[in-house]
């Protein structure tokens, strides 16, 4: 008879069977982590990695590795969130991420009421050219968030939606193009604005082609409302509404599980999550007077999305205006 022998295993000194992973140098790992912190859709794509081991645990938490951290990694759910994942954010702060800085700054300005460490960390981010700082930073300006009417800047914000545009920031490039042809915080010019304005259009257009066919055929709108899966551009065609960032997420996400105080009002972008700071910080419609706005870019895509379809006249006469702010462009003179 032919004897079979069993396979042969082999030990270390602690006589446990050997792992391949420990034969990788620590380079290579830190290397494989960045990558995967800069590529994950989600925070649990990467932590489940760093369950492989003690040894991934520990690689995942350098420098280099979080440095490199996404904006997937980072969208912590509101619901979720903890000490441990603060303590998570700030180790991606103090490690350079750029996304982090955002995330967290959005965080402490508006949920944590932390507003001067949320909007430094907003800075950081935005001295790096990272577009939704800048355009964050530049509401914040418009508007005097955090302090009072007259801390509104309008020609920083200008300047900041001018650099957010220029790196491709959708919004930012019709909140530039609303402000030149109305003559807000710039001097006006109405051709140009226009122009401006239908740029905006073909780069939203442009942002959401590659994503038409895998959108095909899908149906519902998700938690953010009806007609959000589809947003009517201004060449008559049907595509789908951009995907919120996940620092707006979360802050949907938070004050929809929280109470206001009944002098305080969410932007009504559905996709935005932006809070007042003061009372009646934000315009609001100047037909129905029913809808606010933290910006002008958010009231433009919340008309196409769903206010078009109810907004009627408060009143007898449409000469509303706003509440102490600057006339927000009539919601039937802004289909940009």
């Amino acid at each position: 008879m032919v004897s079979r022998k069993k396979p042969r295993i082999s030990y270390n000194l602690n006589n446990k069977k050997s792992d391949s992973f420990d034969k990788l140098p620590d380079d290579l790992v830190i290397s494989i982590l960045s990558k995967l912190s800069f590529s994950s859709s989600s925070p649990s794509d990467f932590f489940n990695a760093l369950l492989v081991c003690k040894r991934f645990s520990r690689l995942g938490m350098n420098k280099v590795v979080l440095s490199k951290a996404c904006s997937g990694v980072l969208a912590i759910k509101a619901k979720n969130w903890s000490e441990s994942a603060h303590r998570f954010l700030k180790l991606c702060v103090c490690a350079g991420s750029v996304e982090a800085a955002y995330f967290l700054g959005m965080i402490r300005f508006y949920c944590l009421d932390n507003r001067g460490i949320g909007r430094s960390l907003m800075a950081k981010a935005a001295i790096k050219s990272h577009a939704p700082a800048l355009y964050s930073l530049a509401v914040i300006q418009f508007n005097g968030s955090g302090g009072t009417k007259s801390d509104k800047d309008l020609r920083a914000g200008v300047a900041l939606c001018a650099r957010a545009a220029y790196l491709g920031h959708v919004d930012a490039h019709r909140e530039l193009g609303h402000c030149i042809q109305d003559g807000y915080g710039i001097k006006q010019n109405v051709s140009e604005g226009r122009r401006l304005l239908i740029q905006a259009n073909a780069r939203e257009l442009a942002s959401v082609l590659p994503h038409l066919c895998s959108a095909k055929g899908k149906k519902g709108a998700g938690k953010f409302g009806a007609g959000y899966s589809t947003l009517l551009s201004d060449y008559g065609c049907n595509v789908p509404a951009p995907e919120p960032h996940p620092a707006n997420r979360f802050l949907v996400d938070w004050f929809e599980s929280r109470e206001l105080g009944p002098d305080t009002r969410l932007c009504s972008h559905a996709g935005c999550g932006r809070p007042e700071t003061r009372p009646h910080e934000f315009r609001r419609c100047s037909v129905c007077g029913t809808v606010n706005y933290c910006s002008r870019g958010c009231q433009a895509i919340d008309w196409k999305l769903r206010h078009k379809a109810v907004c009627t006249p408060m009143g007898l006469g449409l000469d509303l205006g706003v509440v102490g702010e600057a006339p927000v462009n009539e919601a039937h003179q802004v289909p940009t």
